[in-house]
């Protein structure tokens, strides 16, 4: 309530997030599998003595600098504009309660920025060791990265002892961190494969393609293979009210909750009869449609994550429309537009119940209701 409203026609501000979050997401966890996926590949090479790999490794290395470093960092910066014009309220609680939680990663992640230049830059200057060593610390310090911002990110739906202690170890380590992390380091590692059959199908040496394609297609199916029983996990330990939701209770959840398994299904379904089985036929375009599909697997599984939350924006602590449940006495006895600071009605208003009510919708509802 102390903040203006950023009013998006048609489709809201949350979807404004959506779209720029799910991209980032689909990058950002290929930023992390995919540092694994270059060093170990590089470490494979040299071990066989396997030149062709080696530099497919070499060439995976562009391809990679240019997708997360470039377009990555890009949809990072943009989640932060977006969060902070939509829910400013929700943004500033998480920037004060992880305040070092955050500057711990943005050290990571300029550790991160700094080996991948290395790393690139590093293919015909440094001696073999050196080079992998500099793979091996991006490796870890992009995992460390994800291990802080999950534990962030799952404290808004599952936020545990945090709600009575406030203490940023309780809101940290809550019931949904462990969980999610081994979730989505499955993730990383299956899209890891999935951006390498993409490169990997546009190797001319057909020999070496066919290693390459069946060896990426492995990543796939490895990563998709635990996701059920890190799931499960992770369904255990949410709200009462979310599997509610998700398991009915809102039509439209429960619809993208399948959408979500559907295509990972497809996902795990498609690199096995395609690049698994047959590397030598798996064209570029079939990689591609892999591709997209992991990209509808990934929006379907961080919506129905986002709308499970509802009417939370902080489960527990903070309403959607910013009201934190503490505060819910103090406006039920005042009023929603004596607290709401930018929504001050005119004279006019005052005097027109469609035009105050207006200005209570924008308040209390537009939020979620857009």
């Amino acid at each position: 309530m102390n903040y203006p409203i950023w009013d998006v026609p048609l489709i809201g501000g949350g979807m404004v997030i959506a779209i720029i979050a799910i991209v980032h997401v689909f990058v950002s966890h290929f930023a992390i599998g995919g540092g694994l996926y270059l060093v170990l590949t590089e470490r494979a090479a040299r071990k066989a003595g396997d030149a062709a790999l080696l530099q497919f490794a070499k060439d995976h290395t562009r391809f990679f600098i240019l997708v997360v470093l470039a377009f990555g960092a890009v949809t990072g910066v943009g989640i932060w504009w977006s969060i902070a014009l939509v829910n400013p309220e929700a943004t500033s609680t998480l920037i004060h309660v992880f305040v070092w939680v955050w500057a711990t990663e943005w050290v990571f992640f300029l550790v991160e920025l700094t080996a991948a230049m290395l790393y690139y830059y590093g293919w015909d200057k440094m001696d073999a060791r050196s080079h992998m060593a500099i793979g091996w610390i991006y490796a870890v310090a992009a995992w460390c990265s994800l291990v802080l911002i999950n534990g962030i990110l799952t404290f808004m739906l599952t936020p545990g002892r945090w709600v009575e202690s406030q203490s940023v170890w309780d809101g940290f380590f809550n019931p949904g961190m462990l969980p999610s992390m081994f979730i989505r380091t499955a993730a990383c590692i299956a899209l890891a494969g999935l951006y390498a059959l993409i490169t990997g199908t546009l190797v001319r040496d057909e020999r070496a393609r066919e290693r390459i394609v069946r060896y990426s297609a492995k990543w796939v199916m490895a990563g998709i293979i635990v996701m059920p029983f890190f799931g499960a996990w992770y369904v255990a330990v949410l709200p009462p009210m979310a599997w509610e939701i998700t398991m009915g209770g809102a039509p439209v959840v429960t619809m993208f909750a399948t959408g979500s398994v559907l295509f990972t299904a497809l996902v795990l379904g498609g690199a096995l009869i395609g690049p698994y089985l047959y590397p030598k036929q798996t064209h570029c375009t079939y990689a591609l449609g892999l591709a997209v599909l992991g990209l509808m697997a990934v929006g379907s599984t961080e919506w129905v994550r986002e709308a499970v939350r509802k009417p939370f924006v902080i489960y527990d602590h903070m309403y959607s429309n910013t009201i934190r449940v503490s505060d819910l006495n103090k406006y039920s006895m005042t009023g929603l537009l004596a607290n709401a600071r930018w929504e001050v009605p005119t004279p006019a208003e005052r005097a027109s119940p469609v035009k105050l009510g207006r200005r209570v919708f924008r308040a209390e509802c537009l939020a979620c209701h857009t």
